[in-house]
């Protein structure tokens, strides 16, 4: 079947919709796997995809819950009654993602859920509850499968043969003592080829740290990604084994991380829905539209203020953006950079002054390269030398404040807990703005007054 990547099956699906012919929609659903369903319905209208939601067969709609987006989550439920929201998500296999579709819902939906659970499984669940939703120790699933350091690895084997399964991503089995802590992983490939006369204590490997639970999901994600990790122990404060992370999880974060740093710069979350309703989505962007109108009126104020100058040269009221454009460029891949180096945690306090002086050299090449440039096409199509002076000046100064701008805001916003991703754009705009309007009718007015 072709892959959803070439929105085939979405196509198709549009068309028996417009055409009314729901069996023949309920038919393609069906010979669809539970992410590929998930794509659709992400993909759809409102009106759709309650549609594609109802033809689905129940036994598939606790597994497509698993891979939907938190905010389709709550609005497919919305219409769902409580004891038919506990029978769906009574399905749901993993207590990780049982738990992720638990924290989107009511509390007394919850709590319902919770009663009607077994003892033991209502406690995995009620201590994955526990934790934030960021920190390793919310994205952790708690099945496991650990082992003692004294038996021998045919011990392990027999062990293992017991299961019917093994759970997903499973690369290692953990070693813990009789109080369950924490003491080593031994992998599934050492294990097959070696001596099965061997202890676990002899083949098994340290040398790989567990993950606190308390971990920030940003910095797990940066553990995987440069070790190379499938999964990792995750530990309690006492060193104890209470779950792991594997990969499929990690490659979930990564994807938000890259999600809201590339809609925070439009004022906008990775749970924004694609295809909200019109009020929904009007709503989300007036924040954001009103933030920047006031930095908008900020540097419209400046200009106000030299309204005589810019009477008597007209050019300048023609120049004004390369100013202002050049330095927003500037500065916006500076704040990029530093961004993203924050982000990979490859940005500290020692490296940064070393960055912002790198930084600052870069916009003083590219101000004065640009400046010559500018200068001589705004002296030769308006007849002015002194036009083309100012212009060159006040790139050099736009586009050195543009880079230290743009390597310190980082830094100064997160100190301030403030996300720089969302914040850093329109500051560093105003900044820009501001200081190029600023610097060029400042000079304009100083050297046409003489």
């Amino acid at each position: 079947m072709p892959g959803l990547t070439e929105n085939k099956p979405l196509d198709r699906l549009n068309e028996l919709l417009s055409g009314g012919t729901y069996n023949q929609v309920r038919t393609l659903i069906q010979i669809l796997k539970p992410a590929d369903i998930a794509a659709l319905l992400e993909s759809s209208p409102p009106k759709e995809r309650t549609i594609i939601w109802k033809l689905v067969e129940q036994h598939q709609q606790s597994e497509i819950l698993q891979e939907l987006n938190e905010e389709l989550v709550s609005g497919l439920l919305a219409d769902i009654s409580p004891d038919e929201i506990v029978h769906l998500l009574e399905q749901v296999e993993s207590d990780d993602d049982l738990t992720d579709i638990l924290q989107q819902l009511p509390n007394a939906i919850t709590h319902q859920l919770l009663r009607s659970m077994g003892t033991t499984d209502r406690a995995r669940v009620e201590n994955l509850l526990s934790y934030a939703e960021n920190t390793a120790g919310g994205l952790m699933d708690t099945e496991t499968i650990s082992v003692r350091a004294r038996v021998t690895l045919d011990v392990v084997l027999r062990y293992l043969r017991r299961h019917t399964e093994l759970p997903a991503m499973t690369d290692n089995v953990f070693v813990v003592n009789r109080n369950d802590e924490y003491l080593g992983t031994l992998s599934l490939s050492r294990l097959l080829v070696s001596d099965p006369n061997l202890t676990v204590r002899e083949m098994m490997e340290t040398n790989i740290n567990p993950i606190p639970s308390d971990m920030h999901e940003s910095e797990v994600a940066a553990i995987f990604a440069r070790y190379d990790l499938v999964s990792a122990p995750v530990i309690d404060q006492e060193g104890n084994l209470l779950g792991r992370i594997t990969i499929d999880d990690v490659v979930d974060v990564i994807k938000d991380e890259a999600d809201h740093s590339l809609l925070s710069m439009a004022g906008l979350t990775e749970e924004d829905d694609t295809f909200a309703p019109i009020i929904q989505t009007a709503k989300s962007r007036t924040l954001w539209l009103g933030a920047n109108l006031i930095t908008a009126l900020i540097a419209s104020s400046v200009i106000s203020v030299f309204e005589d100058t810019i009477a008597k040269v007209i050019a300048l009221a023609v120049l004004m953006p390369i100013v202002a454009s050049m330095g927003g460029v500037a500065g916006s891949q500076t704040l990029t950079l530093l961004i993203r180096s924050m982000a990979q945690g490859q940005l500290a306090e020692s490296n940064q002054r070393w960055l912002v002086r790198r930084e600052l050299a870069v916009g003083a090449i590219n101000g004065i390269v640009w400046s010559i440039v500018v200068a001589a096409a705004a002296t030769l199509v308006f007849n002015d030398v002194t036009l083309g002076l100012v212009i060159a000046l006040a790139l050099i100064i736009n586009l050195i404040t543009a880079a230290f701008a743009g390597a310190t805001l980082p830094s100064v916003l997160r100190s301030l807990n403030i996300d720089p991703a969302v914040a850093g754009t329109v500051l560093l705009t105003t900044i820009t703005d501001v200081v190029g309007f600023l610097s060029f009718l400042g000079l304009a007015t100083l050297f046409y007054a003489r």
